[in-house]
């Protein structure tokens, strides 16, 4: 995971140094709607050991979660292009994990439903071949059972496939309103995206 968040940030400052050529053709392009499907990996772990660390002694340790330790899962997004750099992103996700509520750990693995609206804001238009970008949104979910709601901050990186269809890597850090029904976690996901209209 530390590699993957090391690389999000070397292929960013790449974009922005290599692709920011500023020609209209280029720079007026609004995203249209899209339906997306991706593979998640939820990571309790890492959030946990940094609260009860820091983030330093995370990284200088290696005490990154690795895959193994990380909860798999499924999403569906709708994409819809606001501006040429805000894009409007709605998440429904749905993973088997287990973390403690209301001071309950259950003793085995529970289904989380979580669904999100967030503002993907683009260092470049969707028609550029690569285009990194910030995720900030609201969010709620049902484990156990019990409701709660989070906060999503996050970036990810998109790759156009000749307008019509997209490939997009993302990490969310999300951040628990409700701190007894939800934890703090990151949601990493890839997925693939196609045009569904204008």
């Amino acid at each position: 995971m530390k590699k993957f968040m090391v690389s999000v940030v070397a292929l960013a400052a790449f974009a922005f140094n290599g692709f920011a050529q500023n020609t209209t053709s280029n720079t007026n392009y609004i995203r249209p709607k899209a339906l997306a499907v991706s593979f998640v990996l939820n990571d309790f772990q890492t959030p946990g050991r940094i609260r009860s660390g820091s983030i330093g002694s995370v990284f200088n340790n290696d005490q990154w979660a690795k895959t193994k330790e990380m909860s798999p899962g499924i999403a569906v997004t709708y994409f819809k292009g606001l501006q040429n750099h805000v894009d409007f992103a709605a998440t429904m996700a749905g993973s088997f994990v287990k973390f403690s509520v209301d001071d309950e750990t259950p003793s085995s693995d529970k289904f989380l439903l979580e669904t999100d609206a967030s503002l993907n804001l683009k260092m470049l238009p969707d028609n550029f071949f690569f285009t990194p970008y910030i995720n900030v949104g609201v969010g709620a979910s049902l484990y156990n059972g019990k409701a709660g709601a989070f906060l999503p901050l996050g970036g990810g990186l998109k790759f156009n496939l000749f307008n019509e269809a997209a490939i997009f890597i993302s990490s969310q850090y999300r951040v628990p309103v409700t701190n007894t029904t939800s934890a703090y976690h990151f949601f990493n996901s890839i997925g693939i995206a196609g045009t569904i209209g204008k």
